[in-house]
């Protein structure tokens, strides 16, 4: 029994007679005929719109056969069959695909080849090659290209092309395969283009856009690099024409110009064929060379000139086999493999250079850009390539000599001064306006002789200079620019531009600006400075600054001194035309851009001035006069107390700054959110657009927006054509079980009898028209908040939107979709859909998927009980489920199989039926595969639809008209999958990847091929290879469709745009659609894609000639991009979260970023333009590591080259996200990463340095911006912490004076003798508040986002649900590793690609797990700053620390809050043993799940790893890093930790310097004291790990043959002598601070800091590299050094084993007890009841009745699953005990002892003893009335 259900059906052929139903009807003249104009109202009063009436007639007789069909059709919509034999259940697949199956290009194969063998089909393909191609003869090709006949009046016959691809491949030595790959790819072009327009103007413009018109990539990089003047010197020009008049000057361009238009002209039809197909040729076969278009233009441009030379003529001898590729692409491929790898040991080996030391795609491809880069390209002998005789170039490429050829021409340095050159107006914008701000503000800074009781006001004079100064901070921002552009851009690169005198005007503006200040404030005396002289100098310093200000905040660095792209200049021309060609905005979208900016900057310096910066104002004044009372230290005396408030003040400007940046992004988002949203409600795609006017208007809207209306026949009626397309989407969503037969009969168009005799009509669904009443829209039509609902809803709105007029089917462009695909999941198996994959896993995959699509599940099962005869179609469409009293289904207990697993016999055809079930709701490539083919459907659809004429043209034969269906859809479109692992697919794989080529036999998939080895030290030789469904097997594999050799490995890079590229010459068409492997489509969504291609503006030919040079003016569209809907979204908070980010960016900011220019391509599901994109280097950039994100690249050569990008709102794409913690995060380490390597890239400093400066904010605040906004909050809040420390320090032990608001500005301190520090203290109130905000905001797109889409009550809910789920802890979580990845890419390097996962996360993922990947990242950084928080608790409390403690909580326990099941009580006892289990083990034997290992891997991303052999797997964690470099690690590993010590250490010294003791003999040692408490746990480890290793080696030989585990004893030791010597330093440090907690706290703070500084100092400069094993370690403890080879047991070896010890000994005690306060935090909830189901209610959105299930164990595991809960829990409680004791006893003891802290008494500690705290307030204050 065959299945043909509703899940994506083969196709309408197994759908009932489908293929008919649209066949001959009567005419009617149509009412719509204009679309845009039609007023629903008046046509409803005037009663002629046919869908206002539930019938409309027509003549039945003289159709009655085809509608009987279709009331056929419509009325058993369910379509059995009863054909045998299962194939597919995707309702794409042709059962006639055969005709898709290339015919032969030209003559039959066995006129050229002695041997051919015969396929299945009866295709001839040749036995003795390595590719299979069909045969026919030449007349096929008007089946195969019927656009391009001679009936078409095509100028050059298909035959003659062919002939010059054959030609063209024997005279320059093509491959025999790429030929025919690229001559099909070349027809297919043609064919597409005068499917459209006349064949010559088709071939014109491609011509134009490949070669000759005024936007080509050649014709731009032929006058860049001088070519026209060369080729017209050398009197052979290939590409202009001959200069008749011969007195051109040489730099007149527009001459040159002119001789190129003439002689594009005056080119014919076959010289145009000719250039088209060697550069196609060219092209094809340039493998990685395709990266680099300038370099391709170079090699053509030899090809052609030898072309057209006497000896190509004369030539009859073929050329070498592969001679292109052996001799002009893989020595270029050779020069950029060599720079990735050397040879070590006979292996090839990734080599360790950073960027700016790899010579990348981008530095070869430069080099082409100017003729003195080409005059640098030398052969062997060191003669220059361009002085040889043009003709004889093309056969000298392979005697250049690259290495000495090729240069940087860009330094990505990886440091972060990238930001200031890169965004060097974004710093001069702010900091000017921020030092006008704080300038003005800080009046005590510049006023003489200042006074509080007086309150001193500054002079005017030195008021406005001061401000003044702005503009030498804006000048000395750009000075320090241009110096670092000079190190980043070397100085003899082609086409650099001179610094040195921008550098030179920039000296001169500082000057001008420093002088006034230097003269007013330096040497003006008070009186002087009111003068009318210094107010005039003044006013005009004042004024001067705000130019300068002006003009360098819109001026580009580059054109400071004047733009340097002169209209007819040609110094520069490649940068103009490859790196500055923007599109200009039209005038109201430049108005729209100018408004956004003016509110966000102008919202922005109002809210900054008002609510920072005035808030500041007086803390500034009392800090910068605060001068602290008799402090000291015994050592240091008052060297560091005195400087106290100073200190402060530093920090408060500090975060201040930090703050002011934050706003900007703040309002950015704000203003750009409302922007979009208005733009949405002008389109009118807001679900708050009346139903009435939505839902009612479909047909019309589908009529005149999804169907051809100028070219369907007028005599049929517009409701026939309607009920076609409407029924297809409706039947669609059936079979995919997201309706019911009820829901189906509710929304079809019924066939039914007209009033008349011997009429028949069709009755449109009610659900037009009830739908507009909201009590009506209650009815049943389709589930309640159901995917179908969804679709519709959005099918809804999307028509009301603005969409291009179509074209027929016939007429539309031909497009390809490109998946590529590395190891992600094909097809489901069984065992993975109903076992659980992971010993931690409480569910199955089915059983998850069942509860999150309860309703599709139900209809499967329906289907499946049909399927099986277990159930009647009458009780299928009447069937409802019955409740049981405990909510059980009461179905027969022989149903529970089809409820459990979805069927009952395991039969191939029900077992597979669940595992497509399963995949087509999992993110897997067969439901990306599955969702790309409905563009195939859809074709098929309309063209069916469209032409009812078929079927009479066809003569009744129903195969006749699928033929020219399916041949139809097959010309329109192809799905390619990249799948670079085929040839290494395992068995499953294979299996699956087979599946799919069955299903959908016109897939296409491109892999990576090989010859096998015949020795080892052979290289294998690689091949891009496509196979299709229809190729024959051989030997248990396909045979390929094309096999083409490649130059080498084509993956050089990160992997995937090396994929994308290897595939690019398999696409055909002139659009590509790029979709990742966890997407999807739908079927009314692929309806729209001729309105979609239709924005690219090439529907219709030039209206002059296309080579004209008004066309210069008219950029061509390059992307487009679309909506996506995140299918995940509702898989929990997670999902959620993730669906929530992505749905804002690709919607929300997209449609306002395309808007104002500021869009790139973000990799999916854009639509690009093919020859925009494959001239100009490709689809991605492949660089390793400096192109991790690949995708965007494409956007910013889109933007730098001239494309257009635009985002429609009509259109959307399905997108699955991440959906687990670990994975979303993975995601998050991805983006961070990638956004640091992109800043260090050419494109962001040509972006940076260029563009205007509404594009440049544009562009900033959409990508750097996020991520600095990012790093600025994590950077803000760690400074507010240290504000809150030395705040807290001076609170604890001085007096604070009284202060209301109300308070006269110069009222006197009271008491007195006090600190003023409470306006300090109202100023980090509004720090904490403009936090609170920045995270509370970041909500508001989201929210924003669903009320125009959703409606009110479903964004109210999603709010509600996160917030409860505690999705903002998460957004602090994120928020920090998007901060932490992109600093620690600047530090350490080592960027990668990151595949995210795409599975459910129901596993509970181990403590030890979570805490080695997200202890360095995050939870070390909340551990440090929640202690902070501590102490400003204790000594300075405010309300507003509470939102901090949750904050920073939510940076240490957030990884174990989203983990499934966490607090599930046993799980979490036998979770306790797993993370004391990971601390011990690893040190009798190597295991890499270790707290040793994890503390090797940290250790390793500063001393570098092993190095990465091609070949072999890489390790994944360690990801094979080389030694990271000082220069990188000296901000973040050193500066910053050396300033945490200094800003710790700083209030400690303070706050044991007893302020206001007037003796400084009764001083005591802090400052010596706390690096003593620093030094006891370095030194215990120091003296524990040579103790015991010391044993180990004397006791080693005795006790290790008889204890396995004696090396994990001696370390066990070592690790409790470290662990105690960390409690003794907490004890004695807090006796030592005479039981004072607060001070104690701060002491563990400044430990904490001296200790990490110093561990990085020696893990810096006295760690050499790690070896890549675990030998050292073991034999450190195992004590056999003298067992190992004499090389391991050298000297250095040992002492660097020594120091690794000491520090792993300090580490692993602060992982021990930070580990066990996480574990102790956790125990609140733990004990909460029933708080796993509440848990897992918070991140899976399951009602408890839906809960994951208990796992089932046998006796024997709950046997020890009960003895280990019992054993750890004792251990854990002990451990609990002795952590509550070491804070309880201190206090008792303390309480009970009464010990007295003296100064006598401290002295016999050496004073570092401190006496209990005094009250001096009241000596300063009699000293201060007698003074």
């Amino acid at each position: 029994m065959a299945y043909n259900g509703r899940e994506r059906e083969y196709d309408d052929q197994s759908y009932h007679s489908g293929q008919n139903w649209t066949s001959e009807l009567t005419a009617v003249e149509s009412p719509f005929e204009n679309a845009e104009t039609y007023d629903p109202e008046a046509h409803r009063r005037e009663s002629v719109d046919p869908f206002a009436h539930d019938y409309d007639e027509y003549n039945r007789s003289d159709n009655d056969e085809d509608f009987d069909e279709l009331e056929d059709d419509l009325m058993n919509p369910d379509g059995y069959t009863s054909q045998e034999g299962f194939t597919s259940q995707d309702s794409n697949v042709s059962n006639r695909s055969y005709v898709m199956f290339p015919l032969n290009r030209g003559q039959p194969l066995s006129k050229r080849y002695e041997s051919v063998g015969l396929d299945e089909f009866g295709h001839e393909y040749i036995v003795e090659g390595s590719s299979v191609d069909s045969s026919d003869s030449a007349g096929h090709y008007e089946a195969l290209y019927p656009s391009w006949t001679a009936e078409t009046n095509a100028p050059v016959l298909t035959q003659d092309i062919e002939s010059i691809f054959i030609e063209f491949s024997s005279k320059f030595g093509f491959q025999w395969d790429s030929m025919r790959n690229m001559f099909d790819y070349f027809m297919v072009m043609l064919d597409s283009r005068a499917s459209r327009m006349a064949p010559r103007d088709a071939l014109a413009t491609l011509h134009a856009d490949y070669i000759g018109g005024p936007n080509a990539n050649f014709k731009k990089w032929y006058f860049a690099a001088g070519m026209d003047r060369l080729d017209l010197t050398s009197g052979s020009p290939s590409f202009i024409s001959q200069d008749s008049s011969g007195v051109i000057a040489k730099d007149d361009l527009k001459s040159y110009e002119n001789l190129w238009y003439n002689r594009m002209e005056e080119l014919t039809d076959v010289e145009r064929v000719e250039q088209l197909s060697l550069y196609m040729l060219c092209w094809g076969e340039a493998n990685n060379v395709r990266f680099m278009p300038e370099c391709l233009c170079f090699i053509y441009k030899c090809a052609y000139d030898y072309f057209l030379s006497a000896e190509y003529k004369h030539k009859k001898d073929s050329a070498p086999q592969d001679f292109y590729l052996d001799h002009c692409i893989t020595p270029i491929y050779q020069l950029l493999h060599d720079e990735q790898f050397e040879i070590v040991n006979g292996k090839f080996t990734r080599r360790e250079r950073d960027h700016a030391k790899i010579i990348g795609y981008d530095d070869v491809n430069q080099t082409f850009w100017y003729m003195r880069g080409i005059r640098g390209i030398k052969l062997f002998d060191g003669t220059c390539l361009i002085d040889a005789p043009a003709p004889a170039r093309f056969h000298m490429l392979y005697r250049v000599d690259w290495r000495q050829s090729v240069h940087k021409s860009f330094r990505e340095i990886r440091s972060l001064t990238h930001f200031i050159v890169n965004f060097t107006r974004i710093w001069v914008l702010h900091l000017s306006i921020f030092w006008y701000f704080i300038a003005y503000n800080s009046p005590t800074m510049y006023t003489k002789n200042y006074h509080h009781l007086l309150y001193t006001q500054p002079a005017p004079a030195a008021r406005w200079t001061a401000c003044g100064i702005a503009g030498a901070v804006a000048s000395f921002i750009v000075f320090v620019s241009l110096l670092l552009e000079s190190v980043f851009v070397p100085r003899t690169a082609p086409g650099t531009q001179s610094v040195f005198p921008r550098l030179l005007f920039m000296l001169i503006l500082m000057a001008v600006n420093i002088a006034p200040a230097v003269y007013i404030l330096g040497y003006c005396n008070l009186t002087e400075q009111y003068e009318s002289t210094a107010k005039s100098i003044s006013h005009a310093h004042f004024w001067f600054s705000i130019v300068c200000v002006l003009y360098l905040s819109f001026v580009p660095q580059s054109s400071l001194l004047g733009s340097r792209y002169w209209k007819s200049s040609r110094k520069y021309l490649a940068h103009k035309y490859f790196t500055a060609s923007y599109v200009k905005l039209p005038f109201h979208r430049w108005c729209i851009s100018a408004a956004l900016w003016t509110i966000v900057f102008g919202a922005k310096f109002v809210e900054s001035y008002f609510f920072l910066t005035l808030s500041a104002k007086d803390p500034i004044r009392f800090l910068h006069t605060m001068k602290p009372y008799y402090c000291y230290d015994y050592i240091i005396g008052d060297a560091l107390c005195k400087h106290q408030p100073r200190f402060i003040l530093a920090l408060v400007y500090i975060t201040e700054l930090v703050l002011f940046f934050l706003d900007s992004y703040l309002w950015y988002m704000l203003v750009c959110t409302m922007f979009s949203i208005a733009y949405s409600f002008y389109l009118g795609i807001t679900i708050w657009t009346p139903w009435s006017y939505l839902f009612s208007n479909i047909p019309r809207r589908m009529y005149n927006k999804i169907l051809a209306t100028d070219h369907l026949p007028e005599f049929y009626k517009p409701k026939i054509y309607i009920a076609q397309l409407w029924n297809s989407i409706i039947i669609s969503m059936y079979r995919e079980h997201l309706l019911t037969m009820e829901h189906l009969k509710k929304l079809l168009f019924q066939p039914v009898d007209s009033e008349q005799s011997g009429k028949r009509t069709f009755k449109t669904p009610s659900f037009f028209f009830q739908y507009t009443d909201r009590a009506a829209a209650k009815m049943d039509y389709f589930p309640k908040n159901s995917e179908a609902e969804r679709r519709i809803s959005f099918f809804a709105q999307s028509l009301s939107c603005r969409m291009p007029a179509t074209t027929s089917v016939a007429e539309m462009p031909t497009f390809t979709v490109l998946i590529p695909h590395y190891g992600e999941k094909i097809l489901l198996s069984l065992r993975e859909i109903i076992r659980e994959q992971d010993p931690m896993s409480r569910i199955t995959l089915l059983e998850y998927l069942k509860q999150l699509y309860p309703n599709e599940w139900e209809y499967f099962v329906r289907d499946t009980k049909l399927l099986a005869g277990e159930m009647d179609a009458d009780e299928a469409t009447t069937l409802k489920t019955e409740k049981g009293k405990k909510g059980g289904v009461t179905e027969k207990v022989t149903d529970l199989p089809f409820y459990c697993i979805g069927f009952k016999s395991n039969a191939p055809e029900y077992t597979l039926r669940t595992r497509i079930w399963a995949s087509l709701r999992s993110q897997t490539l067969y439901r990306t595969a599955s969702g790309m083919m409905n563009y195939t459907r859809a074709l098929k659809l309309l063209y069916r639809v469209e032409n009812p004429q078929l079927s009479e043209e066809c003569n009744g034969d129903p195969d006749k008209v699928d033929y020219k269906i399916e041949q139809m859809a097959f010309r329109k479109f192809r799905l390619c999958i990249s799948m670079q692992r085929y040839a290494k697919f395992n068995q499953e794989e294979n299996e699956n990847a087979e599946f799919m080529l069955r299903a959908h036999p016109e897939l296409q998939i491109a892999y990576l091929d090989s010859d096998p080895v015949t020795s080892p030290d052979e290289e294998p030789r690689l091949y891009a290879t496509l196979i299709n469904g229809f190729c024959p097997f051989k030997d248990g594999r396909r045979l390929p469709k094309y096999r083409i050799r490649l130059s080498g490995n084509p993956i050089l890079g990160d992997g995937k745009a090396d994929n994308q590229n290897m595939s690019l010459p398999f696409i055909r068409g002139e659009y590509l659609q790029l979709i990742d492997a966890n997407q999807d489509n739908y079927i009314e969504e692929c309806l729209k894609i001729r309105s979609m291609l239709a924005e690219f503006e090439e529907m219709e030919p030039p209206a002059c000639s296309p080579y004209s040079p008004e066309l210069m003016r008219k950029h061509p569209v390059a992307m487009l991009g679309s909506r996506e809907y995140i299918f995940s979204e509702n898989s929990g908070i997670l999902g959620d979260v993730a669906a929530g980010k992505e749905q804002t960016f690709g919607t929300l900011f997209s449609r306002a970023l395309a808007l104002i220019g500021g869009k790139l391509h973000y990799g999916h599901p854009d639509i690009l333009n093919t020859i925009f994109m494959t001239t100009r280097g490709g689809v991605s950039k492949a660089q390793k590591g400096l192109h991790v994100n690949e995708d965007i690249y494409a956007g910013m050569t889109v933007l730098q080259r001239g494309g257009q990008i635009k985002h429609c709102e009509y259109f959307q794409c399905g997108k699955g996200r991440d959906l687990g913690f670990g994975t979303i995060l993975n995601f998050t380490t991805k983006i961070g990463t990638g956004m640091g390597e992109q800043t260090l890239s050419r494109e962001y400093f040509n972006l940076g340095t260029q563009l205007p400066l509404h594009r440049l904010l544009a562009f900033f605040y959409a990508h750097a911006g996020f991520h600095l906004n990012n790093v600025f909050i994590m950077v803000s809040i760690q400074l507010i912490m240290l504000v809150i420390l030395n705040l807290g320090a001076m609170y604890k032990v001085v007096t604070v004076c009284h202060y209301t608001t109300s308070d006269a500005i110069n009222a006197a301190f009271r008491p007195s003798g006090c600190y003023q520090l409470k306006p300090l203290l109202d100023w980090l109130r509004r720090c904490i508040i403009s936090i609170f905000i920045v995270f509370f905001v970041a909500f508001l797109p989201l929210i924003t986002h669903d009320l125009v889409d959703k409606g009110a009550p479903r964004a109210i809910k999603r709010l509600t649900k996160q917030i409860c789920s505690l999705s903002p802890m998460f957004e602090v979580f994120v928020t920090q590793i998007y901060a932490q990845s992109i600093i620690t890419n600047f530090s350490y390097g080592g960027a990668r690609y990151i595949a995210t996962g795409r599975g459910f996360a129901t596993t509970r993922v181990p403590f030890s797990t979570l805490y080695s990947r997200f202890a360095a990242p995050s939870i070390y950084v909340g551990t440090r700053m929640l202690l902070m928080l501590l102490f400003g608790t204790l000594t300075v409390w405010t309300a507003h620390y509470i939102y901090f403690w949750i904050t920073l909580y939510a940076l240490c326990v957030s990884p174990f809050i989203y983990n499934p099941h966490q607090f599930a009580w046993t799980d979490f006892f036998v979770d306790y043993r797993e993370f004391m289990r990971w601390l011990t083990r690893g040190n009798t034997k190597s295991h890499s799940n270790s707290w040793i290992a994890f503390c090797q891997l940290t250790r390793t991303r500063i001393t570098g790893f092993r190095r990465q052999i091609k070949g072999r797997p890489s390790n994944k964690i360690s990801m094979d890093s080389p030694r990271a470099k000082v220069s990188n690690l000296f901000v973040n590993e050193l500066f910053l930790p050396a300033c945490a010590v200094f800003f710790t250490l700083a209030p400690y010294v303070f706050m044991n310097s007893q302020p206001g003791n007037p003796d400084p003999e009764k001083s005591v040692n802090s400052f010596i004291r706390i690096f003593i408490m620093s030094g006891i746990p370095v030194a215990a480890s120091a003296a524990s790990a040579i103790i015991f290793s010391t044993l180990s080696l004397c006791c080693g030989p005795l006790f290790r043959k008889r204890m396995r585990s004696y090396g994990s004893l001696m370390a066990a030791f070592a690790h409790a002598v470290s662990i105690v010597a960390l409690f003794f330093t907490f004890e004695a440090l807090w006796f030592l601070e005479a039981w004072s907690f607060s001070k104690t706290v701060l002491g563990c703070i400044v430990i904490m800091t001296i200790e990490r500084f110093f561990f990085k100092v020696v893990t810096i400069f006295m760690l050499t590299r790690d070896q890549g094993d675990d030998n050292a370690n073991l034999s450190w403890w195992n004590g056999d050094w003298f067992e190992q080879n004499s090389a391991h047991v050298s000297f250095v070896r040992v002492v660097r084993e020594f120091v690794c010890k000491t520090t792993e000994l300090n580490l692993f005690s602060t992982d021990f007890v930070l580990g066990h306060m996480i574990l102790f935090s956790l125990i609140p909830l733990l004990l909460v009841p029933y708080i796993d189901v509440f848990h897992s209610m918070l991140l899976f959105w399951l009602q408890p009745k839906r809960q994951i299930r208990a796992p089932i164990y046998t006796m024997k595991q709950n046997r020890l699953r009960r003895l280990i809960f019992f054993r750890y829990s004792f251990v854990f409680l002990l451990i609990l005990a002795f952590f509550v004791a070491a804070i309880i006893v201190p206090f008792i003891l303390d309480n009970q002892l009464s010990y007295s802290f003296t100064l006598d008494k401290s002295k016999g500690f050496g004073r570092l003893m401190q006496p209990s705290d005094q009250d001096w307030s009241a000596y300063i204050g009699n000293k201060n009335t007698s003074a």
